[in-house]
């Protein structure tokens, strides 16, 4: 657990640099020399005088259907991810038998769309978290068009909020 911790930067009470096979990076305390993406761009984002990585939407779906179809599924992340203005760099999902549920990722350049679904109960969780400019939220009409739920529910975390 300690090891974990220190993995995450997380203070365990634990020296990260007595762990087994951990990585120890200092980074400066002055943000602002902190090293940037390879291009050399931020991808973090103002809004409302709040700089952050990225929004990140727990939705839930309710009532839903069809989410027991693969490529439908498939679809609907995908065209999630290019409405939200991302860039799609992978998809990996898997199909559970017998039940037909589906969990899986859509890898973003701007992080990621995730899904799992249990049909049996109409019921499937997603996670949208786009950084930068990209929009998460125009992705919550599509969801709704393809999979019909009765009734969703979302929560919103702004990630890597600075100070």
């Amino acid at each position: 657990m300690a090891q974990a911790l220190a993995r995450l930067g997380m203070n365990s009470g634990i020296d990260p640099r007595n762990t087994q096979d951990s990585t120890v990076v200092d980074l400066p305390q002055d943000k602002k020399s902190w090293p940037e993406a390879d291009n050399g761009k931020d991808y973090y984002v103002s809004r409302n005088g709040v700089k952050f990585a990225g929004t990140h939407l727990l939705i839930d779906l309710w009532g839903a259907s069809r989410l027991d179809d693969i490529d439908l599924v498939e679809e609907a992340l995908r065209r999630s991810a290019i409405a939200g203005g991302a860039t799609i760099l992978h998809c990996h999902l898997h199909h559970f038998q017998p039940n037909g549920g589906i969990s899986g990722v859509l890898v973003l350049a701007e992080s990621h769309i995730s899904i799992h679904s249990w049909p049996e109960r109409g019921y499937a969780a997603l996670d949208i978290f786009m950084c930068g400019d990209c929009d998460p939220y125009k992705a919550v009409p599509i969801l709704k068009e393809v999979f019909t739920p009765a009734y969703v529910t979302l929560a919103e975390n702004k990630r890597g909020l600075t100070p």
